[in-house]
């Protein structure tokens, strides 16, 4: 089917869609599917979750640096994002871990779950405590089994 105003090269393919409006706060918003089979509540749930998906993205990029690679091969840049993953992970299990919610230090109103940075921070504060080496002891030499060469192993 073509469309007229559209070059002959610009082919649309017509698909059938399913659309929830949501006010939102101030405004309504349109959120659309093809999946027809979805429920309204299983469509707002996915909308939901695609945000999530997409901060998760941010932290990785911006908070763990993995878009300030300087790797030219691809190896290395697949090694690269692998760490970067691998530390999100590490910071969300050590989020899991925590016996309360961590506080905000940035407040914002409505919200009562934690974010990323505040993590970071509480690692940051932890690692530089003086008791940390108790945790994370320093070795004179490297261990044949240490924690790091199994990382390095399941990442190489």
């Amino acid at each position: 089917m073509l469309v007229t105003g559209v070059p002959e090269c610009c082919e649309v393919a017509w698909r059938a869609c399913q659309v929830v409006w949501v006010f939102r706060r101030t405004q309504w918003i349109a959120l659309f599917t093809t999946d027809l089979n979805l429920s309204i509540t299983q469509i707002i749930e996915y909308y939901g979750a695609r945000w999530k998906i997409e901060s998760g993205f941010k932290e990785l990029k911006q908070d763990i640096g993995s878009q300030k690679s300087q790797c030219r091969n691809a190896q290395a840049v697949t090694n690269h994002l692998n760490f970067c993953m691998m530390a999100t992970t590490l910071t969300w299990i050590y989020a899991d871990r925590l016996k309360t919610n961590p506080e905000r230090r940035h407040k914002v109103k409505g919200r009562t779950s934690f974010a990323f940075s505040d993590i970071r921070r509480i690692i940051a504060e932890a690692a530089l405590d003086p008791d940390f080496e108790r945790v994370c002891p320093k070795y004179s030499s490297s261990p044949v089994n240490s924690v790091v060469t199994v990382l390095l192993r399941m990442v190489a």
